[in-house]
């Protein structure tokens, strides 16, 4: 077990744990940001929190670190479309990826998707370095709940998640 692990060693073992699928957005200056991203986890109940790695290439990343707010929207389990856009599919980049899905605005001027499962509204508490990413832990402000099952990435496709 104390061998070196590559990177696409590394991936394939990834791969396997399932994620649920989220877009990560914010704004500023006038523009729209989000990529989608299955790296989301909770950090605490007190104060709630959570945290959000994001690649520091993307503009997302930027405007993150600039603005100092995101937002995290669960995506439901018919949302593979909105993932695979936020993923930059296509080619879609920037404020175009805004084109696919019902967008509302919360009360920080974030964009957040009308059907998500729930949506966080996060003020950064602190960012972390780590290899090509970076870590936000996010001071959750808000949470908008809806009805749904939410969509999972597990071994490079989408579930929907089902009780058993």
């Amino acid at each position: 077990m104390g061998v070196p692990v590559d990177a696409a060693t590394f991936r394939a073992a990834m791969a396997r744990f399932p994620g649920a699928v989220t877009i990560i957005t914010t704004a500023g200056g006038g523009e729209r940001r989000g990529i989608t991203a299955t790296a989301v986890c909770s950090v605490t109940a007190d104060p709630p929190s959570l945290l959000v790695c994001l690649n520091r290439a993307t503009g997302t990343c930027a405007m993150v670190a600039d603005t100092g707010m995101f937002n995290v929207s669960l995506l439901a389990g018919d949302g593979g479309s909105t993932a695979m856009r936020f993923a930059g599919a296509g080619g879609v980049t920037g404020e175009d990826k805004f084109a696919q899905g019902r967008w509302l605005t919360c009360e920080r001027g974030l964009p957040m998707l009308a059907d998500a499962v729930v949506t966080f509204c996060c003020e950064v508490a602190e960012q972390v370095q780590a290899g090509s990413h970076t870590v936000m832990i996010g001071r959750i402000v808000g949470v908008r709940l809806n009805d749904g099952a939410p969509l999972v990435y597990e071994q490079s496709r989408f579930h929907r998640l089902e009780p058993i």
